[in-house]
C-alpha cells in the first residue's frame, strides 16, 4: 500500500485561442496517508477534477510534484486507478468480461481472471449476474460494476470522482455504504471527490475544502462541522446534519468537568438527576436515578425495549454516533448517557443540553 502526495501543486491552462494562462489549481500542498479515505468539496471549476487528473498523471503540474509511493509521478502509474462519474462499461461486454478487461490487457490467465472477477463480482453485490450486459442492469448496478473494474488490477491508489453523484438518492446511500464496508477489507489509499458535503463528511476520514484552486480547510469531519476555519467553511456547512458526522466523544463533558455528588459519588448532568459512584479506577459500582437504584444498558441495545421499573441508564463508547445517543435520551425521559472507555472506565457523560448545543451549533 502507498500514499500519494502533492507537495505546492499549480496547473495553468492556455486557452486554445491564446491569451492568459488560466490557473486552476495554485498553491496545494497534502498528503493522503496509506489506507486513508480524504474527501475533497468545493463548488464547480474549484479545481478539484484538476487534482484528481494531476494524481493519476493525466495532467503534469506546471509547478511542483505529486509523488505516489515515493515516485514522482511524470506519466501515468499503474498503481492508481480512476472511477468516474459515469461507469463507462463497454456495452458489448457482460458485466465479467468488463471486469476482467485489465487483467486481459495485462495478459493475465484467462482461469486467474475469472477467479478475480466472480470475487469482485460477490463483493460488489453482483453475483450471479456477471454473464449480463450493461443495459441489462440498472444505474446502481452498472456502478458496482465500474468499481469491481477498477479494483480488479488492484490499484494501491483509487480516484474517484463524484461516482454516486448521478443515482438517485436511495441507491446513492446504500452504494456509499457498501464503499465504506468494503473499504475496511481492502484498505485503498482513496481521494473522493464530492459536490456533497454530506456524502464527503460520511465518506472521508478527513474532509479537505477547496475554492478557487486553494485549500480552504483540511481536517476531520468533526472538526469541520465544530470548527469551520472561516466565513467561507461557516456558509458551506450551514445545512450540514450534524448527527452524521458527531460521535458521543465530539459532545460530551469529560469527567473532570462533572460536579462530585460527595463520598466518591459524580453527577452526570446539570439537572442533577443521573450519579455514579466510582472506585479507585473510575469503574462504576453503583447508580441512581432519581434517587433510586439504576441499572445501565448498552447503546447497542436502544432500539430494545427496557421496562421503565429497571431505570435505566443508557452507556456508551467515545465513537457511538450522536444519533444513538439522541434515542437513548429519548428512551429515559432525557436522562443523561454514560460514556465508558473499552476498559469500562468511566469517561465522561452526556445530558440533553450537550446534544442541543451540538445540533444548533452554540455553545450557549
Amino acid at each position: 500500500m502507498v500514499e500519494i502526495e502533492f507537495r505546492n501543486v499549480a496547473k495553468r491552462f492556455v486557452p486554445r485561442g491564446g491569451g492568459d494562462p488560466l490557473t486552476a489549481v495554485q498553491g496545494l500542498s497534502f498528503t493522503v496517508k496509506t489506507g486513508e479515505v480524504v474527501s475533497i468539496i468545493g463548488p464547480s471549476g474549484c479545481g478539484k477534477s484538476t487534482v484528481l487528473n494531476m494524481g493519476s498523471g493525466l495532467y503534469l503540474p506546471s509547478e511542483g510534484e505529486v509523488y505516489v509511493g515515493g515516485e514522482r509521478v511524470t506519466k501515468p502509474m499503474r498503481q492508481v486507478a480512476f472511477m468516474l462519474q459515469k461507469d463507462l462499461l463497454m456495452p458489448w461486454r457482460t458485466i465479467r468480461a468488463n471486469v476482467e478487461l485489465g487483467l486481459e490487457i495485462d495478459g493475465v490467465a484467462p482461469d486467474e481472471r475469472r477467479r478475480i472477477a466472480e470475487d469482485l463480482l460477490e463483493r460488489c453485490h453482483l453475483k450471479g449476474f456477471g454473464s449480463h450486459y450493461p443495459y441489462q442492469l440498472s444505474g446502481g448496478m452498472r456502478q458496482r460494476g465500474a468499481l469491481a473494474r477498477t479494483l480488479a488490477i488492484d490499484p494501491q491508489v483509487l480516484l474517484m470522482d463524484e461516482p454516486f453523484s448521478a443515482l438517485d438518492p436511495l441507491i446513492r446511500t446504500k452504494l456509499q455504504d457498501e464503499l465504506l464496508q468494503l473499504q475496511k477489507e481492502i484498505k485503498k489509499t482513496i481521494i473522493f471527490v464530492s459536490h456533497d458535503l454530506e456524502e464527503a463528511l460520511k465518506i472521508g476520514n478527513r474532509i479537505t475544502i477547496m475554492e478557487g484552486g486553494r485549500i480552504v480547510q483540511s481536517g476531520a469531519p468533526e472538526d469541520i462541522v465544530l470548527r469551520p476555519a472561516n466565513d467561507y467553511v461557516r456558509d458551506f456547512i450551514a445545512n450540514v446534519n450534524p448527527l452524521s458526522v458527531l460521535t458521543a466523544w465530539n459532545v460530551m463533558r469529560a469527567l473532570h468537568e462533572l460536579e462530585p455528588a460527595g463520598e466518591g459519588w459524580i453527577w452526570l448532568d446539570q439537572r442533577k438527576t443521573t450519579r455514579f459512584k466510582l472506585d479507585k479506577d473510575q469503574k462504576v459500582i453503583a447508580a441512581e436515578r432519581d434517587r433510586k437504584k439504576a441499572t445501565w444498558v448498552s447503546c447497542d441495545d436502544v432500539e430494545k425495549p427496557v421496562p421503565p421499573d429497571t431505570r435505566p441508564v443508557y452507556w456508551a463508547r467515545p465513537g457511538t454516533s450522536l444519533k444513538t445517543v439522541m434515542l437513548a435520551i429519548h428512551n429515559t425521559d432525557v436522562a443523561p448517557v454514560a460514556i465508558f472507555d473499552v476498559e469500562d472506565r468511566f469517561i465522561g457523560a452526556i445530558g440533553v443540553r450537550n446534544v442541543l448545543q451540538a445540533v444548533l451549533k452554540r455553545p450557549d
